[in-house]
């Protein structure tokens, strides 16, 4: 009698997500696409939802989405894109008169295809669901506790309902107020930074209807900062959004959204111009979103190689750049890549971790400057003391300058490449630290 014998198959890299948002799908996305992993996503609401209004989606975006699948989940019909009939893409305007201070336009190497469009949260988080094997996804798993077992190798997942999973990676993708970042920071702490945002929408055909609101991506600004950011979204839907600096007392500060009173959100632009005052009375509803930040890490990694931050819980933007959705993709993208890297290899997935550190973290630091950019503008601002319209000139032209675009065009895959390149020759380990 023949006897066959099978090779028992090699065990699995155990990876657990934390979080269902772009961060956690677009991991998952990643994830899946490695045999030698297997993953489960855990989200703490009961289904997978996005709350919000619009998302952006720059270059950098769309070159992610594609790479995983998932652009051909989107169609023209789940966004606005600008068209040049007009001679605009984005522009910006003194809130105040109404006048146009710049226009800008995509860098003229951008493909169509690739061209910035404005669409509801809920379409991204949809795309990327649809690329997901759904059977892996949790919902109604709320993490409370992680600890470390076997000499810190493995990792301890308690969940609210009494479910214990023991993984050997853990990602967390669990948005600003991240419980993975607490347990690999403990002394990382959020504050208030002093700016709210105010998020609703109304009706495409009724913004249209008034004299100088235009069927474009326009920031509207007034002084002190201060914003309205008006554009169309699929459908029937035009989108308002606007920020402002908010005084350190007052209501409690939230960092998720919560119903604002209309008319004190109507107040505060009340110096911008008629179309736009005319524009806010169209809202019938109103979000609130206070802008929180934290320390800023240096790494998104654990010391032990097992823990890596992605999206928000890593290092919270504020939504700065209206990017972050973006560079939660970027983020899972160069994970993915970087555990790949590190099971062909033969290496320690550590080093995986490590090397997705050494990428992601420099880049990081790359945007924090340009933060530091804005800050030094503010404070060089301030005591000029100029003129209304000549303050929003100002504002304009050092704080939203199209220079400070440039990470819309970065290639988070080519950079990957890059520091694979660079680090294949290197028998020994990664350091954990990334060089800046």
């Amino acid at each position: 009698m023949n006897l066959t014998h099978s090779t028992p198959s090699p065990r699995k890299l155990k990876v657990a997500i934390i979080g269902g948002g772009p961060a956690g799908l677009a991991t998952a996305i990643e994830l899946s696409k490695l045999k030698f992993v297997d993953w489960k996503l855990y989200e703490k609401k009961p289904a997978i939802s996005e709350i919000g209004t619009g998302i952006t989606i720059q270059r950098n975006t769309w070159r992610m989405l594609e790479l995983m699948g998932a652009a051909q989940n989107l169609s023209t019909e789940d966004f606005f894109r600008p068209d040049d009939v007009n001679g605009h893409y984005q522009q910006h305007r003194n809130g105040r008169t109404g006048q146009l201070v710049d226009n800008q336009r995509p860098r003229a190497d951008t493909p169509p295809h690739q061209h910035p469009c404005r669409a509801h949260r809920a379409k991204l988080q949809q795309a990327l669901l649809r690329a997901v094997d759904q059977s892996r996804i949790h919902v109604g798993k709320k993490l409370v506790r992680i600890s470390r077992l076997d000499g810190g190798k493995k990792l301890r997942l308690v969940f609210e309902d009494g479910f214990v999973d023991d993984v050997d990676v853990l990602v967390g993708a669990d948005g600003i107020r991240s419980v993975v970042r607490g347990f690999v920071f403990p002394d990382h702490r959020l504050s208030y930074t002093g700016a709210t945002a105010y998020r609703t929408v109304v009706r495409l055909n009724e913004a249209m209807k008034i004299n100088g609101i235009i069927r474009a991506a326009t920031f509207w600004h007034g002084t002190d900062g201060k914003w309205v950011y008006t554009c169309p979204l699929a459908g029937n839907d035009f989108e308002i959004t606007a920020k402002i600096k908010d005084p350190a007392g007052g209501d409690e500060r939230l960092s998720w959204g919560h119903e604002a009173p209309v008319e004190h959100f109507i107040r505060s632009f009340n110096e911008l111009a008629p179309p736009i005052q005319q524009l806010l009375r169209l809202v019938t509803y109103v979000q609130k979103f206070d802008f929180f930040a934290g320390d800023r890490l240096s790494s998104a990694v654990d010391r032990f190689g097992s823990v890596a931050l992605v999206g928000d819980a890593s290092h919270p933007l504020s939504g700065a750049f209206g990017a972050g959705a973006g560079f939660a993709l970027e983020d899972a993208h160069v994970l993915g890549g970087a555990l790949r890297w590190a099971h062909d290899e033969g290496r320690p997935i550590s080093d995986g971790l490590r090397l997705f550190d050494r990428v992601r973290s420099p880049h990081y630091s790359a945007l924090y400057r340009v933060l530091d950019g804005f800050a030094l503008a503010e404070k060089e601002l301030a005591p000029l003391r100029l003129p209304a319209d000549e303050e929003i000139r100002y504002r304009i032209g050092r704080v939203w300058n199209s220079k400070n675009n440039w990470m819309y065009y970065y290639e988070a895959d080519n950079a990957l490449k890059e520091a694979i390149k660079h680090v294949s020759s290197k028998p020994s380990s990664i350091d954990v630290k990334p060089q800046l």
